[in-house]
């Protein structure tokens, strides 16, 4: 893969992020623009359905606090209970047709969520903060 020098001017306050975020990760800024860069773009532009791809489009212009409470978040204890009940009766008696609907509504959004909480993790991560407490439900 070849490397093509490219002059990109940036606003004085997101090279002074970038450099912050450098300093603090040993990095050059060049190194933290394309880690930046590259984490924003998906692999594939189809990869993920539209709805999916929209709720993470836009975290990476996040602050840092807005992207923890992001990592954090879960499904409503409501929610996860019926999702759970629903799991229960497919493995027991099997579901009826509203109930198949209303479990592909639960997963839809409990993926949307994980989705969220792993890309925020990442790019908390990615800005220098430790991240390893979150899977216990925990900030660091």
């Amino acid at each position: 893969m070849a490397v093509q020098a490219v002059t990109v001017n940036l606003p004085e306050p997101l090279y002074e992020r970038l450099a912050r975020r450098a300093q603090k990760t040993q990095r050059t800024v060049e190194a933290e623009l394309v880690d930046a860069v590259a984490t924003s773009l998906p692999d594939e532009p189809d990869e993920l359905p539209v709805d999916m791809a929209e709720a993470i489009a836009a975290l990476h212009l996040l602050g840092d606090e807005d992207l923890w409470r992001a990592a954090r978040q879960s499904l409503a204890a409501e929610k996860a209970a019926e999702l759970e009940d629903l799991h229960i009766k497919r493995q027991s008696e099997g579901l009826s047709a509203s109930d198949i609907e209303e479990l592909a509504t639960l997963m839809k959004e409990y993926t949307r969520i994980m989705l969220v909480r792993s890309r925020s993790a990442a790019l908390l991560k990615q800005r220098g903060h430790d991240v390893s407490g979150l899977h216990q439900g925990h900030e660091p």
